[in-house]
């Protein structure tokens, strides 16, 4: 028997189906909404017209796509798909042909049709090949002295300052634990003692918490050169990030491009306020009033391969940003990864309180 979801075929339909129709922001909803990475768009006799997947989501945020054009579109048009097809199995598929189908094809879900070629059930690889640990360990990036933040930062290290009932680095670890990650290393500097009493080693936490600390600041990525090489992929975040970002969702793109660096992006939208000309030599050739440029910025969340701490020096300063351009100069592949959901730097005074009012709003989550 296949692993079909225990959901009736309406409470299926409700949870992942859109119909072609609607706009890409509201295949985004369901997405977020139903914290799986897909959408099944069916048309109204429930035939599978496509899948969108939580990676085709980012591929077409980097593809500057418009979320406002119909899903039918986005499917036709192919714009940050991977796959040109739609792949499907059959209801009475076995799950080891299932798990075999999705290895052999890096997908993750797998609508799955009746006789009459109805969907009538989704297949889920964490359902078929539970994986509950994440594959990866974790540093969390805590030895900053928070000058901006000041004088909240007096007496307090930046990560241990409160944000809705629990101090910034909490809900990170909070959230590291909640996506599979049991070992997080610390990086402390400033006022470490208060970081080190807060977490002990991590039981009271549901982790392993270990500690890197910098006698002197060793910037952005410093501190990676002591940070012990397991063998496997290092997800670095900086302490004083909140987001919601899907962890495995970044951990499964970086795999997909073979990055040795994955940044996770944000986009930034920067009104212009004044009619912006464009020319060549004295000749106008156009005109836009006020308009909105739009960059990618960095997020402060990366994955790296083991291969690439090799690359930082020992207890010498490094940025984040000097690492980088080292791999680029070297062939490497840096992959950018965009975050879609909840993502504030709180380094600053307006935005720690606007992180206050967004937990208050419990836009933060548990």
């Amino acid at each position: 028997m296949a692993a079909v979801s225990t959901d009736s075929v309406t409470a299926l339909m409700d949870r992942f189906a859109v119909s072609p129709g609607v706009s890409m922001w509201e295949v985004l909803a369901k997405i977020d909404a139903n914290g799986e990475g897909v959408a099944l768009v069916l048309d109204g006799d429930r035939r599978l017209l496509g899948l969108v997947t939580d990676g085709d989501i980012r591929r077409a945020i980097l593809a500057h796509a418009d979320f406002a054009r119909p899903v039918e579109e986005f499917l036709k048009s192919g714009t940050g798909r991977r796959w040109a097809e739609t792949l499907s199995a059959p209801v009475d598929a076995t799950a080891a042909d299932l798990l075999t189908l999705m290895e052999v094809r890096l997908v993750r879900h797998l609508p799955l049709l009746d006789g009459d070629g109805r969907v009538a059930g989704l297949a889920l690889k964490e359902d078929l090949a539970a994986e509950p640990e994440l594959p990866l360990r974790a540093v969390v990036m805590a030895g900053g002295l928070g000058t901006r933040l000041r004088p909240l930062t007096e007496d307090t290290p930046k990560p241990l300052l409160r944000v809705g009932d629990k101090p910034v680095i909490e809900h990170i670890v909070g959230q590291l634990r909640n996506s599979g990650v049991r070992r997080v290393s610390i990086t402390t500097h400033y006022q470490a003692d208060k970081i080190r009493d807060h977490f002990g080693d991590g039981d009271g936490f549901g982790v392993q918490v270990s500690y890197t600390h910098e006698e002197e600041p060793l910037g952005t990525a410093g501190a990676l050169a002591m940070v012990e090489d397991a063998g496997e992929p290092l997800l670095v975040i900086n302490g004083d990030i909140l987001t919601a970002v899907d962890f495995r969702a970044m951990l499964a793109f970086h795999r997909e491009q073979a990055a040795d660096i994955t940044i996770a992006v944000r986009k930034y939208d920067l009104p212009v306020p004044f009619g912006v000309v464009e020319a060549d030599g004295p000749r106008v050739t156009a005109l836009a009033e006020k308009p909105v440029v739009s960059h990618f910025i960095n997020a402060g969340i990366y994955l790296l391969e083991p291969r690439v701490l090799a690359m930082i020096p020992r207890r010498a300063r490094t940025d984040m940003t000097d690492l980088i351009h080292r791999l680029l100069d070297g062939g490497g592949m840096v992959a950018s990864f965009p975050i879609h959901e909840y993502w504030i730097d709180i380094g600053q005074m307006r935005d720690y309180m606007r992180a206050q009012a967004d937990a208050a709003a419990g836009k933060l989550g548990p």
